[in-house]
C-alpha cells in the first residue's frame, strides 16, 4: 500500500530507486544532485545497497556500468557539468547497452544557481542516443525513476533522468510504494563479445542503436508522461518544470489552448506530437535552456506539411537562456498571442513586468566564510609574492571565491582540475612569470592527479597549492578519498595527498598549517624559488564543520582606526561602525585579523 511523504524531488528519486530494487549507487557530489545519493546512503545498510562517492563522474559511471553488466540495478548521480566528465564512457555505452538496469540521474541548473554552465541534458541525450526523462514535480520524479529502471531493464539500454534545480530541490507530497523488499537479485556477469567494444562490434551495434530510437519513440508516444489536454487552434508544447509554469500562467490568463506536456523528450514522441499538432494554426514551445522541443516541432510540421506556425525561442518570444518562472512564461505567451493577432483570446491580460522601474536588490557579494582557512592561504600568497609577477589559476570549489576583492587571488577558473593544466600552459607560454595553481582536496582526487603527472612529465615550472579542509565543502560536505570515511560513514583508508604528489614525481612537497599565517608565508617564500613543479598542501578545518569557541574583539583603546583588517581581508565578520572596526558574532576564531593587525588591537574575547 502506498503512503504519502513530504519529500524533496531528489529524495523522491532516491526512494523510487530503492523501491525499484537498486543494488549499486554511485556518484560525485554536485548541486543540485547531491541529495539523491545521500538519501540512498542513509538507507544502504537497511536495504543492502552498495553506495559510494566516486573520485569523479567518469569513475562513478564506469563503476555503475560494471555493476549493470553483471545484471545489477544501478544508479549514478551527477550535475550537468559532471556529465561532461562522464561523456567518454557514456558515448560508447549507448552502443553496448546494459544487462541489468542503469539510470543516470543528471541535474541541470538553469540560472545558473551554482554552476559554470546552463547546458541542457536533453540535447546531450540526443547526441549520445540515450533516452531521457524530464519530470516536472517530485511525484513525477519518483514515478519516472521507477519507469526508468523498468525501461532500462526491458530494452537493455541506459536511461537518463534529467531534473532541474526547481524539481530536485522543490518539495511536495509524494505517494511512494513499498521499499521494504530485498534489492534486485544479481544474475552475475556472463562472458560475451558484446561487452568489448571494437570497431567491428560498433558497426554491428549501430543499426541496433538506431532501431532502438524508433522503438523508444513509439513507447514514449504511448507513455502517460506525455499528455494532451484542452482544445482550440492554438497549442502549447512544454517539458520539465516549465509545464507547471505554463499551467499557472494559463490559469491567470484564462486562455483556452491545446496543451502537450512532454515528459520523455528524447527520443521525441513523434506520434503523440503529430496527434497534438493536427488542426492547429499555431504552436508555442515553452522550455528552459535549449530550443529542443521547438526544433522537433519545426521538423515535424515540415515533414508532414502541416499548416501550423511555430513560436518560441528562435523568433525571440521567450528568453534563450536563464531560468523561467510564471511571470516570464506569461509575458512570453502574451508576446506570442500579440504576434499572431490573437490578443483578444486573453480574457484577463496580466500586466507585463516593468523591469525598468523595479528597485534593485541589495548587493551581496559572494565571499569566503568567516574563519575560512582559504582566506589565510590567499593572504599569505599575496604577502609572500608582493612585487613578484604572478598569475593565479583557480579551480572549482569554495576557494573560487578568492577572486573577490580585496583578496583578488584567482585569475582563471574553467572546470574541475583545469587550474593545474592551465597554469602549466601559461608557464610554457610565459616563463618569466610565476604561475600558481590552487586546487581543493576533493578536486585533487577528482581530476587533479593527471594534471600533476603531466606537469612533472613536461617539467612545468609551477607551484600547486592544495587547499585541504578535509571535505567537499561547496556541495554539502561529502567525504572524499583523503578523509578515511566512505559515503555510508564506514572507516576506510585515508589516501595521502602528499604521498600521491611524491609518487607522481614531485620533488618538493610540503604540508603546512593553513591557519598559521607566518608558517604559510614562510613556506611560500621558500618554495617559490624552486624550479620545476612543487606542491604545498595547506591543511585546516572547514569552519562549517569544526566550530571554535574562540572569538576575537577589537580593543578600542589600542586601535588606531587604520581599518587595515577590514580593507585587507574582506572577512564577513569584520565591519566598521563610526570609523571603528568591529567583529560580529559570526567570528569563527581563526585569528587571521589578529595576526595582521599592525598594532595588536585585535585580541581574543575575555582577554585583558
Amino acid at each position: 500500500m502506498n503512503k504519502v511523504q513530504f519529500l524533496m524531488g531528489n529524495q523522491a528519486i532516491a526512494l523510487a530507486a530503492m523501491e525499484a530494487g537498486v543494488n549499486i549507487a554511485t556518484g560525485y557530489p554536485g548541486t543540485p544532485s547531491s541529495e539523491v545519493l545521500e538519501t540512498i546512503a542513509q538507507n544502504a545498510d537497511k536495504y543492502d545497497i552498495y553506495v559510494e562517492w566516486s573520485t569523479n563522474e567518469k569513475v562513478a559511471l564506469e563503476t555503475a556500468i560494471g555493476a549493470a553488466y553483471a545484471g545489477a540495478k544501478a544508479i549514478t548521480t551527477m550535475k550537468q557539468v559532471g556529465l561532461n566528465v562522464a561523456s567518454d564512457p557514456l558515448m560508447s555505452l549507448s552502443y553496448i547497452g546494459v544487462k541489468g538496469a542503469l539510470v543516470i540521474m543528471v541535474a541541470d541548473d538553469p540560472g545558473p544557481h551554482s554552476s559554470q554552465t546552463e547546458q541542457d541534458t536533453r540535447s546531450f541525450a540526443r547526441f549520445a542516443n540515450i533516452p531521457v526523462l524530464d519530470p516536472a514535480t517530485p511525484q513525477e520524479a519518483h514515478d519516472m525513476t521507477l519507469w526508468a529502471f523498468n525501461l532500462s531493464n526491458q530494452l537493455q539500454t541506459p536511461v537518463i533522468m534529467r531534473t532541474t534545480t526547481r524539481v530536485s530541490h522543490g518539495c511536495a507530497d509524494v505517494s511512494i510504494g513499498d521499499i521494504s523488499k530485498a534489492s534486485w537479485d544479481i544474475e552475475g556477469f556472463t562472458k560475451d563479445p558484446r561487452w568489448a567494444i571494437f570497431p567491428k562490434l560498433t558497426a554491428q551495434r549501430h543499426p541496433w542503436l538506431e532501431n532502438l530510437q524508433g522503438e523508444l519513440a513509439n513507447i514514449f508516444s504511448a507513455s502517460p508522461f506525455n499528455r494532451i489536454s484542452g482544445n482550440g487552434k492554438i497549442g502549447i508544447i512544454s517539458s520539465g518544470v516549465s509545464r507547471k509554469y505554463v499551467q499557472e500562467a494559463l490559469a491567470d490568463l484564462d486562455l483556452n489552448v491545446k496543451l502537450l506536456e512532454i515528459g520523455t523528450p528524447y527520443p521525441f514522441p513523434e506520434a503523440k506530437a503529430f496527434e497534438f499538432a493536427k488542426g492547429l494554426d499555431h504552436i508555442i514551445a515553452v522550455e528552459e535552456l535549449d530550443s529542443y522541443l521547438e526544433e522537433q516541432m519545426l521538423q515535424l510540421v515540415g515533414r508532414y506539411k502541416l499548416p501550423a506556425s511555430i513560436l518560441g525561442k528562435i523568433d525571440g518570444m521567450f528568453p534563450k537562456c536563464g531560468e523561467y518562472n510564471v511571470d516570464i512564461v506569461k509575458e512570453g505567451l502574451q508576446k506570442c498571442l500579440k504576434s499572431i493577432g490573437a490578443e483578444s483570446r486573453i480574457k484577463n491580460p496580466a500586466p507585463l513586468v516593468d523591469v525598468q522601474n523595479i528597485p534593485p536588490l541589495p548587493s551581496r557579494q559572494p565571499t569566503l566564510c568567516a574563519g575560512c582557512m582559504h582566506r589565510t592561504v590567499f593572504y599569505a600568497f599575496k604577502r609572500a609574492l608582493n612585487g613578484i609577477p604572478a598569475v593565479f589559476s583557480g579551480d572549482i570549489g569554495c576557494y573560487t571565491l578568492g577572486n573577490a576583492q580585496p583578496l583578488d587571488m584567482v585569475d582563471t577558473c574553467l572546470c574541475m582540475g583545469a587550474g593545474i593544466s592551465i597554469a602549466a600552459g601559461l608557464q610554457h607560454a610565459q616563463p618569466n612569470v610565476k604561475h600558481i595553481a590552487f586546487i581543493g582536496d576533493s578536486t585533487f582526487f577528482h581530476s587533479g592527479i593527471p594534471a600533476i603527472i603531466n606537469a612533472v612529465y613536461n617539467n612545468a615550472n609551477i607551484m600547486i597549492a592544495v587547499l585541504d579542509n578535509r571535505t567537499t565543502a561547496m556541495t554539502g560536505h561529502q567525504p572524499h578519498p583523503g578523509i578515511g570515511i566512505t559515503a555510508t560513514g564506514k572507516p576506510t583508508v585515508a589516501v595521502s595527498i602528499a604521498e600521491i604528489a611524491r609518487s607522481c614525481g614531485v620533488k618538493t612537497v610540503e604540508e603546512i598549517d593553513g591557519q598559521n599565517l607566518k608558517a604559510c608565508t614562510d613556506a611560500i617564500k621558500q618554495v617559490v624559488e624552486v624550479d620545476g613543479p612543487s606542491v604545498l598542501i595547506f591543511k585546516g578545518p572547514c569552519t562549517n564543520l569544526e566550530k571554535s569557541d574562540k572569538h576575537y574583539t577589537v580593543d578600542e583603546q589600542i586601535c588606531t582606526l587604520c581599518n587595515y583588517c577590514v580593507e585587507q581581508l574582506g572577512c564577513p565578520a569584520l565591519f566598521v561602525i563610526d570609523d571603528m572596526p568591529a567583529i560580529q558574532s559570526t567570528c569563527a576564531g581563526c585569528g587571521l585579523c589578529a595576526q595582521i593587525c599592525p598594532v595588536g588591537a585585535i585580541v581574543p574575547e575575555g582577554e585583558d
